[in-house]
């Protein structure tokens, strides 16, 4: 078995080493020609790892051609490069069997991930992997559960078996659509979660946003038709939690730095990684008034995003609307 990595950022590496643990070929595919050749090279990356050395087997290339000599294609790149490193292998003998473990929602299109793989890839086999999962945690081989979608469920099997292990147990599930509004939506929930912490609004804010939070992205999964036992599992309630509490929580970080007055530009140029929920933001958003869901927490967090509202203001307006009752 060989699996090829499109993007060797946190989440991507983590996974590579997670399968190398258990005697899996794997190749990462890295576009920024200096970052390649240090990790090639030095087998490390202090900003992101720390002191962890990356095994030997743990193969990284800057030349896209190489990943597509494998049994699985795996999506590890932020959502907004997704269609664009699509298109570097379109029209290549691209492997059937892709994986995508990516958290967004395209911005100009409104689309899921594995939609803009369909698009640009053509008769691929799609699966989706999500859930409550620190990359750092996983490296640590601290216990994590996650759930793999796909709408061919014995494929989603396939993938579940490949990268279970007895400290990252996976679960399999047919709700594509859920699974990945889940994992997208929760980082802009996150990004709230972390205002409220620096702010210092105390734990009934942050279970009340939280509870909130899981009803608001119920409503637009819903809508776009996922089904609703989805938003109580790993990728919909779990992720939730684990993101809005995790001090590794990118998402949550820009909140809280909001939270302390800094704007969203001096936060984002400060940032290793892309924190996927400032753009998540906007789509949901907009998702939100094309269908007509109400979203509140959405809607403050897009408003502190784009200067309307400072996070008090926010909160202000959260808790001074119309009354109503708890499910709608």
């Amino acid at each position: 078995m060989r699996v090829g990595f499109l993007g060797a950022g946190s989440w991507g590496i983590t996974l590579a080493n997670l399968l190398v643990q258990k005697g899996v070929k794997t190749i990462l595919w890295e576009h920024r020609y200096d970052r390649f050749r240090r990790l090639q090279e030095e087998r490390r990356d202090p900003v992101r790892f720390g002191d962890f050395v990356f095994p030997e087997d743990m193969n990284f290339t800057n030349t896209v051609d190489d990943v597509l000599e494998v049994d699985l294609l795996v999506f590890a790149v932020p959502s907004q490069s997704v269609r664009e490193t699509a298109r570097k292998i379109k029209g290549k003998p691209v492997p059937r069997s892709v994986l995508s473990v990516v958290k967004g929602i395209e911005i100009s299109t409104l689309k899921r991930i594995s939609e803009v793989l369909s698009e640009e890839l053509g008769d691929v086999q799609i699966a989706v992997l999500s859930g409550p999962s620190i990359a750092r945690e996983v490296l640590r081989k601290l216990p994590t559960s996650v759930v793999v979608a796909s709408e061919d469920l014995s494929f989603a099997e396939n993938i579940q078996k490949l990268f279970n292990t007895n400290r990252f147990r996976v679960y399999r599930w047919f709700d594509v659509k859920g699974v990945e509004l889940g994992g997208a939506l929760k980082n802009v929930i996150a990004i709230a979660a972390g205002a409220v912490d620096s702010l210092k609004l105390g734990a009934n804010a942050k279970g009340a946003l939280i509870t909130r939070g899981i009803a608001e992205i119920t409503r637009l999964g819903l809508a776009l038709g996922a089904d609703v036992r989805t938003f109580a599992g790993l990728s919909g309630i779990g992720d939730l939690i684990t993101t809005c509490f995790s001090k590794f929580s990118r998402n949550r970080y820009v909140g809280e730095q909001l939270g302390l007055g800094k704007k969203i530009g001096e936060i984002l140029d400060s940032m290793v990684e892309v924190a996927e929920g400032v753009y998540t933001t906007e789509a949901a958003y907009r998702l939100s008034q094309k269908y007509g869901i109400s979203m509140p927490i959405t809607e403050a967090v897009y408003r502190i995003l784009k200067g309307e509202f400072t996070p008090i203001e926010a909160m202000d307006w959260l808790l001074s609307r119309e009354l109503k009752l708890e499910h709608y």
